[in-house]
């Protein structure tokens, strides 16, 4: 590497600091607001929190408003493509087509009941939908800055893998919170794979609040996810086994935290998740 000369004339400061630095003196102006306890409980961390003030976002098959385990939705929306492929945002007239949004929703309500839902339509019935619908609206749910998303969902194309990962890495920089299933299969699917997001697998244990942390990624967290009782359209309750029914149990959680400490970083959401999961202080 070469040497400074030193008879040459060296620049300001200012100007020798790499892209991104932080100035001398500068470390008062980023201080964070949350004052941490000299440890993390769960009383500490939704102590008392009903969800109220969080933006949930189902990303799935649409809600049932009108089912009694769902309560109010805040707005409900339905991605489609144009002519030209261009993503419409209507609104959505239909509801949940099959069932798995309006039981997504239900869980994230039974354990956040104070929480705004709003739910973004991007599955049609038989569970069918397309890469180019889902990454409209996930975009379009980052644009508009929901605190949590709920994406009991994947997909196997791996086409949509680095515009999805670009979508969770945005996300995550925006302070919006993706909670993604793993795939119910061993295959490769996304965005759940992605570090950007909260990935979530099932346990079989019945408590809605036992969660575990996974120290072997890429799966972060176990929630409950097998026989659960569920939402279902037309009014009715089923029972339900998948990562796509423990991923709202995280949502839930995610919900509470941040309605108690609602200046919290995604980074720093996931670290008091992990210190309250039911294997690492949940006892606590």
């Amino acid at each position: 590497m070469a040497q400074p000369d030193p008879n040459q004339e060296q620049a300001p400061l200012q100007e020798l600091r790499p892209a991104w630095s932080l100035p001398a003196g500068a470390g008062a102006e980023i201080s964070l607001p949350v004052e941490w306890p000299g440890e993390v409980t769960r009383e500490w961390a939704w102590g008392g929190s009903t969800g109220k003030g969080v933006r949930v976002c189902i990303l799935d098959s649409g809600v049932d408003a009108d089912h009694p385990l769902v309560g109010e939705v805040q707005d409900s929306v339905a991605v489609s493509l144009g002519e030209n492929d261009e993503a419409i945002i209507a609104p959505d007239t239909e509801g949940d087509l099959c069932g798995h949004g309006t039981a997504c929703a239900g869980i994230v309500r039974s354990l956040a009941p104070d929480c705004d839902l709003t739910s973004v339509r991007v599955l049609g019935a038989g569970f069918t939908g397309s890469g180019d619908i889902l990454l409209a609206g996930l975009r379009w749910a980052v644009e508009q800055g929901f605190d949590v998303v709920n994406m009991s969902l994947s997909t196997t194309k791996r086409q949509f893998a680095g515009i999805l990962h670009e979508l969770t890495d945005r996300a995550y920089f925006r302070r919006t919170v993706l909670v993604a299933s793993a795939h119910n299969m061993p295959v490769e699917s996304y965005p759940w794979r992605f570090s950007s997001v909260i990935s979530v697998g099932s346990h079989e244990e019945p408590d809605p609040l036992t969660f575990f942390y996974n120290p072997d990624p890429p799966v972060e967290f176990f929630a409950r996810g097998v026989d659960v009782e569920v939402a279902w359209t037309g009014g009715a309750r089923i029972r339900c086994t998948g990562n796509s029914f423990a991923t709202p149990h995280m949502t839930a959680l995610c919900a509470l935290v941040l309605g108690k400490h609602a200046d919290l970083t995604p980074f720093q959401l996931k670290s008091v998740l992990y210190l309250t999961s039911s294997n690492v202080g949940g006892g606590r």
